[in-house]
């Protein structure tokens, strides 16, 4: 014995299936966005480093992934963000110091927050890799948006405040969304 669906439980099931669809679409809006920002480094004078950085904010720091070419082959570069977003000058001294907001920590040896790492350049003069900063963000007043960062012609010592011995930049880029 078969029923028959009357035009009320139609128009029912109609409308609940279109809200369905309706509200599974607007679940991709309602997910978190990724906090993302990238630097397009360019080489500063007489340099001939380039290439991008990456920045993504995850739960246990901010992901530093890069992929540079242009560096002297088998050697190793400080990778560090500094205080101002200004690549303007030909050495990039117009980034200013090295990003480091909570300064007062730095007098116990702690290492200093825009000093990110160093990077190696494989054999072609390429670096790629990612890094993982627990102690900056994208956002309030560990944010790296709207900063320098620049790779360094030497490796830094991390914990040798305020200097930190990574020699002149051979390529600076803004930090931006």
């Amino acid at each position: 014995m078969r029923k028959r669906i009357g035009g009320e439980a139609i128009k029912t099931i109609v409308v609940l299936a279109a809200t369905s669809a309706l509200l599974s679409g607007c679940m991709g809006f309602l997910k978190p966005q990724e906090k993302r920002a990238d630097a397009q480094l360019l080489p500063t004078l007489g340099n001939q480093t380039r290439g991008m950085v990456t920045f993504i904010e995850r739960s246990d720091g901010v992901q530093v992934t890069y992929n540079l070419t242009g560096l002297p082959p088998n050697s190793d570069h400080a990778l560090q963000v500094h205080e101002r977003g200004d690549c303007n000058s030909a050495d990039g001294a117009g980034a200013g110091a090295v990003f480091a907001p909570a300064a007062e920590r730095l007098k116990s040896g702690s290492r200093v927050e825009g000093d990110l790492g160093n990077i190696h350049a494989d054999a072609a003069g390429v670096a790629a890799g990612f890094i993982v900063a627990p102690d900056v963000s994208l956002d309030g007043v560990r944010s790296v948006l709207q900063r320098a960062v620049l790779v360094h012609r030497e490796a830094s010592d991390p914990y040798a405040y305020p200097e930190h011995g990574a020699g002149p930049a051979l390529a600076c880029g803004l930090i931006r969304q």
